[in-house]
């Protein structure tokens, strides 16, 4: 029955993460029907989303750490609770600032939930087909901007953007608790059992020795700069089309090419991890991402922008999974949570970088060419961190003995 169930783990956490990240990443949709509304400036709600990303990553290693210690069901359903009841609360918000605080820090610490303590219970239940499993979970965040953002247009267009967000509101609460309620520990912690030290890397790895491991560090930092690579092309390459004179409603669809090529990247990165490697893959994928995001300077029609968004959604999507695997391989189970945690709280730093710096360089130079050009830098940079990375070497004796 364990061997079947995994996915059934897998499956539950496609749709939480669908629906989070959904819910989440609606705001750009609310943003226009909002400032109308209120009165409220569209850089006063947009902060919104830049407190969300800072307040994931303030909660992704905590998340992480509680589900290590009470196992991932617990912890998910409190996030799914929360982030229901914060995106109720927001649509009733009277101002700015109390906006701000129940969307931007309650909605993104409450969406961390649900990433670090599932990639870490994923990767307990997968022994062979790890990247593969670790992928598909991805991809069902993958699905948000294809799902749940075009469901808030339909909604804003029927009804006001309260009841919209209110509705949104109660489907996260709809889908998400009983989805919550499918995780399951994986069978190596249940009862409080873990793998021998011949089948468990790193057994006797305390927490505080871990974190300051040089092997944790690497991966947080190789997680930041990929993330910011990424991060600016993501938020500024609509309006980049736009500035080149592509209509704005062609503009918003290089997204849609963009994310249909990430569910590919992230089956297709999956599969050649589990065959090649985790991390010979990755640095071969960061090295095509930063390469990928400088091409965005060099287009100027349409077409060359899908034929670029096709590459980069295929790539930045197809990476981000495979962290996840090369931790699982180099630490212990019991604490994958935490340090799955705190890699993405890397990675949210990452993310919140982009939209800033691009803004500025853009403010500053009337030209978003330096905004890529900085975007390569950094991926050359996530590229040669993970060149850097060497696995514990008692893994690779452990391996031996196997």
């Amino acid at each position: 029955m364990n061997h079947s169930y995994r996915w059934v783990i897998v499956a539950a956490g496609g749709l939480l993460g669908c629906v989070a990240i959904g819910a989440m990443f609606s705001l750009p949709v609310f943003l226009r029907p909002m400032s109308q509304d209120t009165g409220w400036s569209v850089t006063g709600i947009s902060t919104a989303m830049t407190i969300g990303f800072l307040a994931m990553a303030a909660a992704s290693m905590v998340w992480g750490g509680l589900s290590d210690r009470f196992g991932p069901r617990p912890v998910v359903l409190a996030g799914s609770a929360v982030l229901a009841v914060s995106l109720a609360l927001a649509s009733r918000a009277g101002s700015l600032a109390e906006f701000q605080l129940l969307f931007g820090a309650l909605v993104g610490a409450a969406a961390a939930a649900v990433f670090a303590p599932m990639m870490a219970c994923v990767t307990g239940w997968f022994d062979t087909q790890r990247g593969l499993a670790v992928s598909l979970v991805s991809a069902g965040m993958g699905m948000a901007p294809m799902t749940m953002a075009p469901l808030a247009a339909w909604l804003v267009t029927v009804h006001d953007w309260r009841t919209a967000m209110q509705i949104i509101a109660g489907i996260v609460a709809v889908l998400m608790i009983p989805a919550a309620l499918l995780i399951r520990r994986p069978p190596a912690l249940e009862g409080g059992q873990v793998g021998s030290a011949a089948e468990e890397p790193q057994s006797d790895m305390t927490v505080r020795q871990a974190v300051r491991s040089p092997q944790f560090i690497t991966l947080m930092l190789a997680n930041f700069f990929c993330c910011a690579t990424h991060s600016g092309p993501i938020f500024h390459t609509v309006s980049y089309a736009v500035t080149c004179g592509i209509p704005m409603i062609a503009a918003v669809s290089i997204y849609s090419v963009e994310g249909l090529a990430g569910m590919f990247g992230r089956i297709g990165f999956g599969l050649a991890g589990d065959r090649f490697g985790a991390q010979r893959v990755l640095v071969i994928g960061l090295l095509a991402q930063a390469f990928g995001v400088l091409a965005y300077a060099f287009v100027g029609q349409l077409g060359g922008f899908y034929a670029v968004a096709v590459v980069v959604g295929f790539i930045y999507a197809g990476t981000m999974p495979l962290y996840a695997v090369i931790i699982r391989e180099n630490f212990p189970l019991r604490m994958m949570g935490t340090i799955i945690g705190g890699t993405a709280m890397a990675g949210s730093l990452g993310m919140s970088t982009g939209p800033l710096v691009g803004g500025l360089i853009y403010d500053q130079f009337d030209s978003y060419v330096l905004m890529y050009i900085g975007s390569w830098g950094a991926g050359l940079a996530a590229m040669l961190i993970l060149m850097a990375f060497r696995p514990f070497p008692r893994r690779q004796a452990a391996m031996a003995v196997a």
